[in-house]
């Protein structure tokens, strides 16, 4: 008599897994932190953007009397920081070569990373971000060139750990605690862009901006250390992992494989609407996304016409709401289905349609309130907080329609978001250009329009079972 494997519920939060989630939303936390970096540091980089500039202070008494407040250090390194003469264009190459290193590792990192392992591959993405991240500051010295291409590179080292990790949790997570495990570890975007936009200009005043470079660098080699020590690509050879907590997960994930292959049905997923679901999904969440968190401070600045210091802490607000709602919407999710209350595919699509829905709703009232500062700073709060909803619904979906192959999906997955950003950034900025007022308010309608365009497709097409092109081939031998 065939006996059912066991469903009994693993030690939950005490569990290796969950320590898995922690350290991966601390290495989440450390690559956005070091990508965020220099968007705060170029205040102090660029001497057009110095209106308090040190380097020339000797003539100037106000400002020799502010300099005799700081310390010997301060002077020196903020006398270093204005003497970069990049203009704005160049700013702008600057910035994007980040993301156009992502997309060219995103999918073939996300492909190798189900062959030869995630735990190297995302490791050395992490430690070559966190190196280049040290070198900045002296890559800055030698022109914008070299930033450029430093940038560029570190791109790719960050596009090789984001897919990564999902390789890792086609392993690690049972199916009805994915939603908990997923989040935990992305919640750490949102808690480091929260943690960089406050502490990133108070370090540059008090240090010098090098050491904002220094700081998330040295915090990133020693993530790699817990890293390489702790992370293990599948449970079953973990030397710590309890023997309860292995039979749990093995168990979930019976039905499913999670073994190597060696060729990608690439024909069946350009036919397969619910991976096209997804991908559009993606597009439609990093559209508003990315105007958040790249005008963010600028819609604070220009429309609530807030000093630059307020401004800094009131950007990083949204980030908050934005962590906390990612951790409590896998829980609820998770929730939902351990007690069937939902099936899964209702699951993704709720969570899907509240990530899509509220954030647009929230984007398309803000021009009509701009007289109410409160009312404008919860609406700011609210779009990334509700936004990251979609963390439960389709963003963790390519683990339900095909587990074997989420590393590789998602590598796609998150190009389809970066183009949306990089399109959505070159948007704003001409509609912004042409008129203030109005540009803001096409701005907004235009991401609910994208939003919910991605929402109806996802709504009619996606899924949440695991596709024939995805299953596990057998031959039976007699």
């Amino acid at each position: 008599m065939d006996e059912k494997p066991t469903t009994k519920k693993g030690p939950d939060f005490c569990s290796l897994r969950y320590g898995l989630a922690l350290i991966m939303h601390f290495s989440n936390f450390t690559m956005i932190t070091q990508r965020v970096s220099l968007s705060i540091a170029i205040i102090a980089m660029v001497n057009g953007t110095q209106q308090h500039g040190l380097s020339n202070a000797s003539t100037d008494g106000p400002l020799a009397d502010a300099l005799n407040n700081l310390s010997r250090s301060t002077v020196e390194f903020n006398r270093k920081v204005s003497v970069y003469q990049w203009s704005p264009e160049i700013q702008g190459i600057i910035f994007s070569s980040i993301n156009y290193g992502i997309i060219l590792t995103l999918i073939p990192s996300g492909y190798l990373a189900g062959i030869f392992g995630a735990k190297h591959m995302l490791g050395a993405g992490l430690l070559i971000s966190s190196l280049l991240t040290l070198f900045t500051p002296l890559a800055a010295d030698f022109g914008v060139t070299l930033v450029i291409v430093i940038r560029t590179v570190q791109g790719m080292a960050q596009g090789m750990a984001w897919t990564g990790q999902f390789t890792i949790w086609a392993k690690w997570a049972p199916p009805l605690e994915r939603s908990k495990l997923t989040t935990i570890a992305g919640s750490g975007v949102a808690f480091g862009s929260f943690i960089i936009l406050c502490v990133g200009g108070l370090i540059s005043q008090a240090l010098g901006w090098p050491f904002i470079f220094y700081i998330f660098g040295s915090t990133g080699c020693f993530c790699c250390l817990l890293w390489f020590t702790v992370i293990y690509d599948d449970p079953m050879h973990h030397p710590c992992i309890s023997v309860r907590e292995k039979e749990h997960i093995v168990s979930s994930l019976a039905q499913q494989s999670s073994s190597p292959r060696r060729s990608v049905p690439i024909k069946a997923m350009v036919r397969c609407l619910p991976l096209w679901a997804i991908f559009l999904g993606f597009f439609s969440h990093f559209w508003l996304c990315t105007i958040i968190i790249t005008y963010l401070p600028t819609y604070i600045s220009t429309v609530l016409h807030v000093n630059i210091r307020d401004s800094g802490v009131l950007s990083s607000l949204p980030f908050i709401a934005a962590s906390s709602c990612t951790i409590l919407g896998g829980q609820l999710a998770d929730f939902l289905l351990s007690k069937n209350l939902l099936r899964l595919i209702t699951v993704r699509k709720l969570f899907s349609s509240l990530g899509l829905l509220l954030p647009s709703l929230c984007a398309m009232a803000l021009p009509f309130v701009v007289s109410s500062y409160m009312t404008t700073i919860i609406l700011l709060i609210l779009i990334p907080g509700t936004s990251n909803l979609c963390d439960s619904g389709f963003i963790i979906n390519t683990l339900d329609v095909a587990p074997r192959y989420a590393s590789f999906l998602m590598g796609i997955s998150r190009g389809f978001g970066l183009l949306a950003g990089i399109v959505s950034s070159t948007a704003t900025g001409f509609l912004i250009s042409q008129d203030s007022e109005s540009g803001w308010r096409n701005v907004f309608f235009l991401s609910a329009a994208v939003n919910m365009f991605g929402l109806v497709f996802y709504l009619t097409f996606g899924q949440a079972e695991i596709q024939d092109w995805a299953k596990e081939r057998t031959v039976t031998r007699f």
